[in-house]
């Protein structure tokens, strides 16, 4: 008989047990703490995903030279140079502080400002050719130094002049996301006056 209450009283229990919502390990998982972890885990996992996302989704130098090197059909040396001159000009046209905010919006930027070509062992055209104007018509103002600065290292890299805009576009696509708009907005703000 003690056999037959025993049976039945198991038998009783495992049925309620089956019942509940939860699986019986499922159960004894979250009693010991395993269920909650694996749980934390997939949130972990799912907030490392985010911030992969987000991290692909920030402008960097290094998306922007790749982008510009298959946009425009040059090697990376012409895109990382081209555009280090271009953000050489801004650098000259803008404060320190709004510099350094484009920086942090757009790691390694000085990266890229220094494989700019040197242009000051360049000979200049003769006085009589639009260069030789254009010079000296730099030497009296910064703005146009700049803007000069930039044509001769496009040159320099045997790229066009003409290219800057390229550029520019390019560079102004390249930021066309929500994580970019700030830094697209700056670049567009102080490269209007070397677009003229």
């Amino acid at each position: 008989m003690k056999k037959l209450i025993v049976l039945l009283t198991i038998s009783t229990l495992s049925t309620s047990v089956l019942a509940e919502e939860k699986s019986w390990l499922d159960s004894l998982k979250n009693l010991v703490g395993l269920g909650e972890a694996k749980e934390q885990s997939v949130d972990v996992e799912a907030k490392q995903q985010n911030v992969d996302a987000e991290t692909l989704a920030m402008p960097s130098t290094d998306g922007l030279v790749d982008m510009l090197t298959s946009a425009l059909k040059i090697n990376t040396d012409q895109a990382s140079a081209g555009m280090g001159a271009i953000l050489n000009y801004v650098k000259n046209n803008v404060s320190t502080e709004q510099f350094s905010q484009l920086a942090k919006l757009i790691p390694e930027v000085d990266e890229l400002v220094s494989q700019m070509p040197d242009i000051s062992k360049l000979s200049s055209d003769s006085s009589e050719s639009m260069g030789g104007l254009l010079d000296k018509a730099s030497e009296y103002s910064d703005s146009l130094k700049s803007m000069n600065d930039v044509k001769k290292q496009f040159e320099a890299l045997g790229l066009k002049p003409e290219m800057i805009n390229n550029f520019i576009s390019s560079a102004q696509s390249y930021l066309d996301t929500e994580q970019g708009q700030q830094a697209k907005q700056m670049l567009t703000d102080v490269l209007g006056k070397l677009l003229g």
